[in-house]
């Protein structure tokens, strides 16, 4: 989307946060919620807080990441009202789908980073994979949960992080 588009959906997007926001406490959060999204939602490559603060105005980048990265929130509480937010405009669900969505990492600093299948390469590699379930209709199809999947030998043995597996 374009930053017009954006700023047109404006007072649509706060009545949106409005309720999936409420658990995040103090009003910057909320704020900075609104912000992350709108970056989110904005044309360009990256999805990363530097290049997504760039194109949303008035945002600063280490309120973004002391926003993604530092600010206490429950994810399941966020969910959840994504959850329910979705039940209400969907009719009832035809299908229900697990899927996993791979990432491809050149290196192993992120967080579940492990050489494992990658699907978004066909191919085993230093990736992360992310599980989630959606629920589905002819019309539309929304994730209600999802998970970063960690490798046994990333759970089991934290000063493995980042080797991963070879098979």
């Amino acid at each position: 989307m374009t930053a017009k588009e954006v700023a047109d959906l404006d007072e649509k997007l706060d009545q949106f946060l409005d309720d999936v926001t409420a658990s995040l406490g103090r009003s910057e959060r909320h704020r900075w919620a609104k912000v992350y999204l709108q970056g989110l939602l904005m044309e360009g490559g990256r999805k990363s807080i530097e290049p997504l603060a760039g194109r949303v105005e008035g945002a600063d980048v280490q309120s973004l990441r002391q926003f993604v990265g530092q600010s206490p929130w429950a994810v399941d509480q966020i969910q959840q009202k994504l959850a329910e937010k979705m039940a209400d405009l969907l009719a009832e669900p035809e299908v229900w789908m697990i899927d996993e969505t791979s990432f491809p990492k050149a290196g192993n600093a992120s967080v579940g980073v492990a050489r494992q299948y990658c699907g978004a390469l066909g191919k085993i590699a230093n990736c992360q994979v992310a599980v989630s379930l959606h629920w589905g209709t002819c019309e539309a199809s929304c994730p209600l949960a999802w998970r970063l999947y960690l490798p046994p030998i990333l759970v089991g043995n934290p000063g493995e992080a980042g080797r991963g597996q070879d098979s």
